[in-house]
């Protein structure tokens, strides 16, 4: 059986991948498994300079999935050069690099480094605010994802992904935007926008008030933006939300991703990622497909 796929240029062994800020850089779960065996790990955030992120409490459960307002802390692009990126290196799979900013400027800047380093591919992560435009996000607008990406594109020569937001009326459009602004690809979901309020303190749990809800709750409603988004560009798509298994990641491929990142699931069962890869080879054998690619995008409508 072929495992293989290509994403965005990115030559992976498997589709698996683990999405950014919930699996660190990757040394806690070298602990469980050889990390060899994913097709590619993304990153933690990493911005220009370090980020002490938001206030606690910055994490909390919710029924079928978690909120999380992390605050995209990071030690910075230098530390994970010296650091993080020499570890990963040791292992035979795809590094990506989740990048944040918070302006066209520094997004540019970083990619500039990031073009400089040993690794596989950079994912654009534009759920950030944009500090330059009164906090306002990057990937709420056609016209704002389509220019950040653009003027990344030209200072990076790496297979470039762009993270989108959910938080948005009309996904498709934002995908499009990454497609003409040069992107090799798009990712999706990012979290949903939630709230848990503490009905004995009669306040919000998360200090931030509100934050990003991850996990198997939000499955149904990135699979739909994975299937609107693939009838929508021609770039191949990672999908992500709420994937803890291999028929769920089989589900967001037959809905048109190439690959797929599981996130929240990592913080429920640290082996959730290679249980998914050893899913997925046992779906093809079930039903003898002898490549994974040619299941993409395949679902029937009814």
């Amino acid at each position: 059986m072929n495992t293989k796929v290509n994403l965005a240029g990115i030559e992976m062994k498997n589709p698996v991948t683990v999405a950014s800020g919930t699996f660190g850089y990757g040394r806690e779960f070298s602990n469980f498994f050889d990390l060899s065996k994913l097709g590619g790990i993304i990153t933690k955030g990493t911005s220009l300079k370090p980020r002490p992120g938001n206030k606690p409490s910055r994490v909390c459960e919710t029924a079928s999935g978690m909120l999380n307002s992390i605050g995209l802390q990071n030690p910075g692009v230098e530390q994970f050069a010296q650091n993080d990126l020499p570890f990963l290196k040791n292992y035979d799979t795809a590094i990506i690099v989740n990048a944040i900013g918070s302006s066209i400027d520094e997004y540019v800047e970083l990619c500039k480094v990031l073009n400089t380093l040993d690794i596989d591919g950079v994912e654009l992560n534009l759920s950030c605010p944009n500090v330059k435009e009164g906090c306002m996000a990057f990937g709420n607008t056609y016209e704002g994802i389509k220019k950040v990406t653009s003027e990344v594109r030209k200072v990076l020569d790496k297979p470039l992904i762009v993270k989108l937001t959910p938080n948005v009326t009309d996904i498709a459009s934002m995908a499009k935007a990454v497609e003409d602004g040069g992107a090799d690809g798009v990712s999706l979901i990012n979290t949903l926008l939630a709230m848990k309020i503490d009905i004995e303190k009669r306040r919000p749990v998360l200090a931030n008030n509100t934050g990003g809800l991850s996990g198997p709750a939000i499955k149904p409603v990135a699979v739909r933006m994975v299937y609107q988004v693939a009838q929508a560009v021609n770039i191949p798509i990672l999908g992500l939300g709420g994937i803890v298994n291999g028929e769920d990641a089989i589900e967001f491929m037959l809905a048109g991703a190439t690959a797929i990142s599981i996130g929240a699931g990592n913080f429920m069962d640290p082996y959730t990622s290679v249980n998914t890869v050893a899913g997925i080879e046992d779906y093809m054998k079930r039903h003898n497909i002898e490549d994974i690619n040619t299941i993409v995008g395949t679902v029937q409508m009814n």
